[in-house]
C-alpha cells in the first residue's frame, strides 16, 4: 500500500489521570468517534488508523474499534514510537500526521492548514505545538514519514519512544522543523481530556452542539465560550 498523507491516531485506555476516557461518551457516542469522525472531515489526508495497544486493557478499545470498522493497529504500550514504525511500514505513506487520544475538539480545519503548511515547504516536521498559540487539545503534527527510520539511528530515551515526536524535537540541529501559529495566543485553554474537570467541560461544549458534532468549528467554540464566559472556570485549575 502506498498513501500519500497517514493520519495516526493514538490512543489507549489506561491514562493514568483518567483511565478508559477515550471511550466516555459525548452526546451518546465515545469520543473516540467523534475525533474520527471529525478528522476524516480534513481534505489534506488519505487515510486514517489508529494505534493503540497489545496491553488486555485496550482490547475493550479494538472491539470498539472493528464494531464501527475503523483500521487499526496494535503495537507497546509504552513505546508508541514502535506503533508509529508498524503503521508506517503497513502504510507506506509519504507523511504522517500524528494526534493523540485526547483531542475530541480536533479541527479539521487545523489539521488541512499545517498540512498544507508542511506540503508547501521543505520542513522535515511542522506542528502547532513548537510555539503555543492555540488551545491545549488542539495539538496537530506532521513529518516526512522516512524521519521514523532516521530516529531509530539515535539512543533514544524512554520518554523519546512513548512520545514519539519528542525526538525529533529534542534534535532541532538535525532536522527542519516548521510552526504553524494561531492569530491570537489562546494557548492557556484547557481543550483537552485529561481529568474529569476536562471531561466536564468539554461535555457541556458537545451538548450546545447536539447534532452538528463533527461540523463545528474553532470558531464555534470561540463564540460559545465567549456567551458563556464561566464555562473555562470548570477546568481552569
Amino acid at each position: 500500500m502506498n498513501i500519500h498523507t497517514l493520519v495516526i491516531l493514538q490512543a489507549r485506555m489506561s491514562s493514568r489521570r483518567l483511565p478508559g476516557k477515550v471511550l466516555l461518551t459525548l452526546n451518546d457516542k465515545p469520543i473516540i468517534y467523534w475525533q474520527i469522525k471529525r478528522i476524516l472531515r480534513a481534505k489534506s489526508i488519505t487515510k486514517l488508523v489508529v494505534a493503540i495497544s497489545v496491553h488486555p486493557s485496550d482490547d475493550i478499545l479494538a472491539n470498539y474499534l472493528d464494531e464501527i470498522a475503523q483500521e487499526y493497529i496494535r503495537g507497546p504500550l509504552d513505546n508508541v514510537l514502535e506503533r508509529f514504525i508498524q503503521a508506517n511500514k503497513l502504510y507506506n505513506p509519504q507523511s504522517i500526521v500524528r494526534i493523540t487520544g485526547d483531542c475530541p475538539f480536533v479541527m479539521p480545519e487545523i489539521i488541512d492548514s499545517v498540512v498544507n503548511l508542511f506540503n508547501e515547504t521543505k520542513y522535515d516536521y511542522v506542528s502547532n505545538v513548537v510555539d503555543l498559540t492555540f488551545p491545549d487539545g488542539l495539538d496537530v503534527e506532521v513529518f516526512k514519514a522516512n524521519i521514523l527510520e532516521k530516529l531509530m539511528n539515535y539512543p533514544l530515551t524512554c520518554a523519546e519512544k512513548e512520545h514519539v515526536t519528542l525526538g525529533i524535537l529534542n534534535r532541532k540541529d538535525d532536522f527542519i522543523i516548521g510552526n504553524y501559529s494561531n492569530n491570537k495566543n489562546l494557548s492557556h485553554y484547557r481543550w483537552t481530556v485529561d481529568t474529569a474537570e476536562d471531561y466536564n467541560f468539554v461535555s457541556k461544549i458537545f451538548a450546545n452542539f447536539r447534532s452538528s458534532e463533527v461540523a463545528f468549528t474553532f470558531n464555534d467554540i470561540q463564540r460559545f465560550i465567549e456567551n458563556n464566559p464561566g464555562i473555562n472556570q470548570i477546568n481552569r485549575k
